[in-house]
């Protein structure tokens, strides 16, 4: 399917996976696990595990929209719990920043090791960890991959592949919804993006996991393996970049950094930064959102049956699901000079954390938030894109492998149940399925 070849080296870590390290990790050390005094401490990531985060939020939004933390793992920092409060922070990108100078677009706190030298310190500048002007110029340079004309081009290829991977199913047998479904369809879609070696595609989620996690992230003792990863990610994508750079310009997003003025000067952190971006953002987001919708059309069964009676719902299911799911649950962004916020106090250099996944439940703006309704009329007012100069780029991408996934199981008349063992992300950052046991029926 994929006409690049693979670069000369074909030895690349596959293993361990990164939870499998950050369990390993915990089971060596239990007394090393991460301590959360504050009832609003939302950094926790076994409330997102065993799925009880949504009371947690709702008491916070019921006492106001920001809320302050003084200790967790991650240092002190700012909740903001609101709909409308995170549209109004995001609107001043320049007072509340996302620049990976002051720490970036995830609660991590940003490591400070005068003995590291900086060429070792291994930051990743990306776009979405940028200001004005530069973010702008980096944005545009990705941004024609994802136009409504590319995505008529790239509709053909994803139903394709989308009704060769259902047509592949069992129904006479429990599957895991994930690795069967979820995990193939989105690492396909990102290695045509990036024209990446087909036969070394599953590297992708590889990357994306160890790249997108932030627990692992946090711990110290797994940094030497983490980043000896991403090294290696780094030189595999080194040497795509070489060899297109000696070749005419092509659609892939390798080819629009390399031959784009804002973007092919590029240092190795900075080129290697936004492969990451692109890489989480077009995979854990769309992937999880793809197990979220088989989980919640099964938690809502009289949803399930509106889709199968009616598929003129599927658009508007879609950004429903998206809303509900909220693939990624927080951005941070970083208070520039002090200011009053909804009536607080906010100090330069402050952390302030848009929680993404409450104002996806906010009371305020939609009805019955907790349940899932693909009938709602405002579903499309959803944030889990964002909001503001950093709306996720590839938005129309997600919604299109979305739809496409919907209607072709429509089309299959295929209804899938959640049969057996259901094993969520244990993340703060990324909220997703591990793993999802179904099987599959007729409607």
């Amino acid at each position: 399917m994929m006409a690049t070849t693979a670069p000369e080296r074909t030895e690349w870590t596959r293993s361990p996976k990164a939870h499998e390290a950050l369990a390993r990790h915990y089971a060596e050390n239990p007394d090393k696990r991460p301590s959360h005094p504050h009832k609003f401490d939302t950094s926790r990531s076994d409330i997102y595990t065993e799925n009880r985060w949504e009371p947690i939020f709702k008491e916070m939004r019921a006492l106001g929209p920001l809320h302050y933390i003084p200790e967790s793992p991650f240092g002190p920092y700012w909740s903001v719990v609101h709909h409308k409060a995170i549209q109004h922070v995001e609107s001043l990108p320049e007072l509340f920043s996302s620049s990976w100078e002051y720490g970036g677009i995830t609660i991590l706190e940003r490591i400070e090791d005068e003995d590291v030298p900086e060429e070792e310190r291994f930051e990743l500048p990306m776009f979405i960890a940028m200001d004005r002007p530069k973010h702008t110029g980096q944005r545009r340079t990705v941004a024609p991959a994802f136009t409504p004309a590319e995505m008529k081009r790239l509709e053909e290829n994803i139903r394709q592949r989308t009704g060769e991977c259902l047509d592949n199913l069992s129904e006479s047998e429990v599957f895991d919804w994930v690795h069967t479904v979820s995990i193939p369809l989105t690492t396909g879609m990102l290695a045509i993006l990036f024209d990446f070696p087909w036969e070394d595609r599953d590297l992708l989620t590889f990357w994306s996991d160890w790249s997108g996690d932030t627990e692992v992230a946090m711990v110290r003792e797994i940094d030497d393996m983490r980043r000896g990863i991403q090294r290696e990610m780094a030189a595999y994508f080194q040497q795509l970049w070489n060899k297109r750079s000696n070749e005419e310009p092509g659609p892939d997003l390798i080819s629009m950094m390399i031959h784009s003025p804002a973007m092919n000067q590029m240092s190795p952190q900075e080129f290697m930064g936004n492969l990451v971006l692109l890489i989480v953002g077009g995979n854990d987001t769309t992937r999880n959102t793809m197990s979220g919708i088989v989980h919640a059309f099964d938690r809502f069964p009289d949803q399930r049956k509106l889709f199968e009676d009616d598929p003129e719902l599927i658009p508007n299911a879609v950004q429903e699901c998206i809303r509900y799911q909220t693939p990624l649950k927080h951005m941070r962004r970083t208070c520039t000079e002090d200011t009053e916020l909804f009536g607080e106090q906010v100090r330069k250099g402050d952390k302030v954390v848009l929680w993404y996944n409450s104002a996806n439940r906010d009371e305020q703006v939609f009805e019955d938030a907790e349940k899932l309704d693909i009938t709602r009329e405002n579903a499309r007012r959803h944030i889990a894109f964002g909001y503001g100069i950093h709306r996720c780029v590839g938005a129309r991408l997600a919604e299109l492998q979305l739809r496409v996934l919907l209607e072709e199981m429509h089309k299959r008349r295929m209804r899938v149940h959640v049969a057996g063992d259901v094993e969520r992300v244990q993340a703060n950052f990324v909220e997703g399925f591990r793993k999802l046991e179904v099987e599959v029926t007729r409607f």
